[in-house]
């Protein structure tokens, strides 16, 4: 099967077909160095791109070094992952026409909400590469804190009077 890294319109360099791909195959394995999550927080502290990815429990990532690398995320992707024996496998969804790009939902987990931005331009684009699960959480942890803050200046209303 023939992929190419070329310029991408979601994220500067993407990964595309040249080939038609049938739904359930095995498109590219996801490679790289093993490092632990605390190795790669440190390692890409201040970098604003990685290409992580999870395995397992997520204690270990994949330090991306290969092809899959530059498969970028689509709210409205053609393929998916799945990890089979430890290894990461980018399956297709669907039918995939030659010259089309690659795109899985990366459901991110994790990080600083500026570094989550989604520019896949899909119909139904959540506008962020984290999970709806993680959104939700992260929502009610905003609705939390502001409610906290409100009540804690209340409380230094009724002090100064």
């Amino acid at each position: 099967m023939g992929l190419i890294i070329r310029s991408s319109a979601i994220h500067a360099a993407g990964c595309y077909t040249t080939d038609a791909i049938r739904k359930g195959t095995h498109v590219v394995e996801y490679t790289g160095p093993r490092i632990s999550k605390e190795e790669a927080d440190e390692k890409y502290e201040n970098s604003p791109t990685t290409y992580l990815f999870g395995v397992g429990d997520g204690s270990t990532v994949i330090d991306g070094h290969g092809t899959a690398m530059f498969i970028n995320h689509s709210c409205d992707p053609n393929c998916e992952t799945e990890e089979i024996d430890g290894r990461v496998w980018i399956m297709a969804m669907r039918e995939i026409a030659p010259g089309e790009e690659l795109t899985y939902d990366y459901y991110l987990y994790d990080g600083d909400e500026d570094e989550a931005r989604c520019n896949c331009g899909a119909e139904n684009c959540r506008k962020s590469m984290y999970s709806p699960e993680e959104l939700q959480r992260r929502a009610r942890a905003a609705k939390r804190k502001a409610a906290k803050k409100a009540a804690s200046r209340g409380r230094k209303k009724r002090r100064s009077r």
